[in-house]
């Protein structure tokens, strides 16, 4: 390996953009990292995040061997130990474990801290697999969004980001893009200088995307789906759909035009807090612009009724029949289009118990107290439930049981890793091999190493290599190089769109875009093979097969809307990406601290002010944060940004203050839909 240099490389994080890098190096070690002029979409520009993420690979806490407990659960006293010893205590105990209690009591828990797809969902879940653990359902993101778009869509399919920048007309709704989809803005940004193009923003919080745009439009919590409602009963109304179009690609869009009879804008403006004008200024600049883009947000769905909101907002583009138009549509995600094969990656087939039990992420602290027969065993990896699971004080109770035995694989001794028994160092994406598939572009993208694995810090692939080896697994998908299970997961005749991109076509080029065409004409992988306004499969399924707004739960008793008169948003932010970075001092120096932001009206009726002290609370705990009183956010709204871990002589983990229930689809988190008091901070 070059010990100088610059070297082509791709950012691992949990974001839609997966921005091509440039990484220098000098005297082997990462000195800057910028982005890559040639990637066709990221074009050069990264994030302030990847920007400082040389502080993270080299921050003096990060990992270099093995560790095990020495002190109490969470008191984070350990010693240093061989990767010898840590695995043989592991596989030992897993051993004697599946012979008292069945391999279920053991159970693996991670989500994507490295969006690398071998490290990620790869030799892990081969192993976890063969060993025949109980199985973790990955439901804390984007599930419940998901089900509810393919309903109409068939599945993750959109528009082209880069066609975008022929659009009139952008809607970014319930996404900060400005922090979350930063290339999504600029496309915006080049629309709106060239051609004129005007940005409207529908969030609940006006954050840096709402002030970027040209127009912001407040809402209330969990009614997302209402306005969506409000908007086609003005498009019906006023004749903007495009009639055509509903009749050769949709189904459903007679039953839906007298359905929307009912959302007229006056009770949407009672749903939503959106006046009546707005809804109907947004329905006529949606009808009569063309092209028109919808950027569907993460945010709304992480609400009760998450699926379905998405799966309502999903329905405006047929309308106007935008799908047809270069540049108009949608983005939900785009992942459908990289779909690879992953089977061949995960190997379900060697599960042999098709009946073992499923555990839902977002209940972890749930089923670590209450379940029977209990988990005896905990393996974390590329996730920090401590922080990022829902219901987090139940998280952290499960975690100090002594009889869980618990394996955390990490670069650094996260707040979940505390908690560990035995913590094994991890390797960055930067010292792997790995493919990368974005869920917003088109491209595919190759990691090659490019810095040697830091102290005695190992890949997952490597991990799970060792592991499935002192398990006695035999099988040879485990002795599988990192270039044969990409090139078998880029086999995939299921998948016309990845036709003819190979390993090798990534090792010579780095990133390669798929065979993508319009959507429309053509067919989709619907029921019908059309846009679905009205679905069949839903009302199979138990959902109301057409459109509708279904308000927020009581969040887990009758009186709560009394008891608890805040709906609570614990959004992210711009410089942490979940839990990732929020150890880091530089990081924690850009975020500079975590508030609460309060609508004015709300916090003179408190008696509360700006830079004051505030505990937030309800039944699952409570947190003090710095209020931040403005006009950002609606009446009967607070919103936080960013998951800070508790420090000491703090209270600010907002994951402690949040429901565990799930969504109306898929399992998915319900973030969004808790509730909270707030008051003043005495001391």
């Amino acid at each position: 390996m070059q010990r100088d240099g610059v070297f082509q490389s791709v950012c691992s994080l949990d974001c839609p953009d997966q921005c091509g890098l440039l990484v220098h190096k000098e005297d082997g070690k990462i000195v800057k990292i910028e982005g890559d002029p040639n990637h066709p979409v990221t074009k050069g520009n990264i994030c302030n995040k990847v920007r400082n993420m040389t502080n993270r690979l080299y921050a003096e806490n990060r990992l270099k061997y093995p560790l095990k407990r020495t002190g109490a659960k969470g008191e984070g006293k350990f010693e240093r130990i061989s990767w010898e010893e840590a695995l043989e205590t592991i596989t030992s105990r897993w051993k004697k474990l599946i012979e008292t209690d069945g391999p279920e009591s053991i159970l693996p828990y991670s989500f994507y801290g490295n969006m690398g797809n071998l490290t990620a969902e790869g030799m892990d879940r081969r192993f976890f697999h063969r060993l025949g653990s109980s199985q973790l359902d990955r439901t804390i993101c984007s599930v419940a969004g998901g089900v509810g778009y393919k309903y109409t869509m068939g599945g993750s399919f959109g528009t082209d980001p880069e066609d975008t920048i022929h659009s009139k007309l952008f809607i970014f709704w319930g996404i900060n893009a400005v922090s979350t989809n930063m290339h999504q803005v600029t496309l915006a940004q080049k629309a709106r200088k060239q051609k004129g193009a005007k940005i409207v923003v529908i969030d609940v919080h006006k954050n840096q995307t709402g002030r970027l745009a040209d127009w912001f439009i407040p809402i209330l919590p969990g009614t997302d789906a209402a306005l969506a409602l409000g908007m086609m009963h003005i498009l019906f109304a006023e004749n903007m759909v495009n009639n055509a179009f509903l009749q050769q690609y949709t189904v459903g869009h007679e039953e839906l035009r007298e359905h929307v009879v009912q959302y007229d804008p006056e009770t949407v403006s009672k749903i939503t807090g959106v006046p009546v004008e707005d809804i109907y200024k947004l329905a006529r600049m949606y009808g009569q612009t063309s092209p028109s883009f919808i950027r569907i947000g993460n945010g709304p769905q992480h609400h009760d009724n998450g699926g379905m909101c998405i799966r309502t907002i999903s329905c405006l583009p047929a309308l106007t029949g935008q799908w047809f138009v270069k540049g108009g549509g949608a983005i939900k995600g785009n992942s459908g289009y990289l779909a690879y094969n992953g089977d061949h990656l995960q190997r379900p087939d060697f599960l042999k118990n098709k009946t073992a039990r499923v555990i839902n992420m977002n209940q972890i602290g749930e089923a670590l107290l209450t379940l029977t027969p209990p988990v005896k065993a905990l393996y974390v990896y590329s996730s920090n439930p401590a922080v990022v699971a829902p219901d987090g004080n139940k998280v952290r109770q499960g975690l100090e049981r002594e009889d869980l035995f618990t394996v955390v694989h990490d670069l650094f001794l996260t707040e979940t890793a505390m908690y560990a028994d035995i913590v094994l160092p991890a390797t960055s994406a930067f010292e792997n091999t790995d493919f990368y598939a974005s869920y917003w572009h088109h491209y595919l993208q190759l990691q090659q190493p490019v810095i040697e694995p830091y102290g005695e810090s190992k890949s997952n692939v490597q991990v799970f290599k060792l592991l499935a080896e002192r398990m006695g697994f035999e099988d040879p998908a485990f002795h599988e190089s990192e270039a044969d299970m990409i090139a078998g997961a880029l086999d995939n005749p299921e998948n016309p769109y990845l036709a003819g991109i190979t390993y090798d076509a990534l090792v010579k080029q780095q990133f390669v875009k798929a065979n993508v065409k319009p959507l429309f004409p053509g067919k989709l992988p619907t029921p019908s093979g059309k846009i679905e306004l009205y679905s069949e499969k839903m009302k199979q399924d138990g959902y109301p097969p057409l459109p509708t707004y279904i308000p927020l739960r009581n969040d887990g008793e009758e009186d709560s809307s009394q008891k608890f008169p805040y709906l609570f948003i614990p959004a992210p932010n711009h410089n942490f990406l979940n839990s990732t970075f929020s150890n880091n001092e530089k990081h924690q120096a850009l975020e500079k601290e975590p508030r609460l932001h309060m609508n004015q009206q709300d916090a003179i009726a408190v008696g509360i002010e700006d830079g004051e002290m505030v505990r937030v609370w309800n039944n699952r705990g409570e947190c003090e944060l710095k209020a931040a009183v403005g006009e950002n956010v609606l009446p009967g709204v607070v919103v936080t940004q960013g998951l800070w871990a508790d420090m000491e002589g703090t209270k600010q983990l907002v994951n402690s203050l949040t429901p565990n229930r799930l969504a109306d689809m898929g399992g998915g988190a319900t973030f969004f839909s808790g509730r909270v008091d707030v008051e003043k901070l005495l001391k």
